[in-house]
């Protein structure tokens, strides 16, 4: 992960690995993430369940706070940004969510 603006209400990352890199288990606040390439990573959620995910190029979409572990499963770079909040939820509905554990980083590891 690289830092690549932060201010006390966002901070945004830009996070790329390579096919068979793995993240150790971290936690993601409240996220928007855009995908800059496409990928397939395996997602390893805190409760011990996994889940494969594909992203293509271009995908914008709305994370709910997370935390899990990754692994690029593909044959392609994951790369992509996350703009994480800082702000508490004020109630906001989750529209356009990806889903629980959609980022690899998926703090995208």
């Amino acid at each position: 992960y690289r830092v690549v603006l932060e201010n006390d209400r966002v901070r945004v990352l830009e996070y790329r690995d390579a096919p068979g890199d793995r993240t150790t288990p971290h936690a993601h606040p409240d996220s928007v993430m855009h995908v800059l390439s496409s990928f397939r990573r395996r997602l390893h959620a805190a409760d011990g369940t996994t889940r494969d995910v594909e992203m293509a190029v271009g995908t914008t979409g709305w994370l709910p706070a997370q935390e899990h572990a990754g692994e690029n499963i593909g044959g392609t770079p994951t790369h992509v940004l996350f703009v994480e909040l800082k702000e508490p939820a004020t109630g906001a509905d989750g529209s356009g969510a990806l889903g629980p554990g959609t980022a690899g980083h998926t703090p995208a590891g």
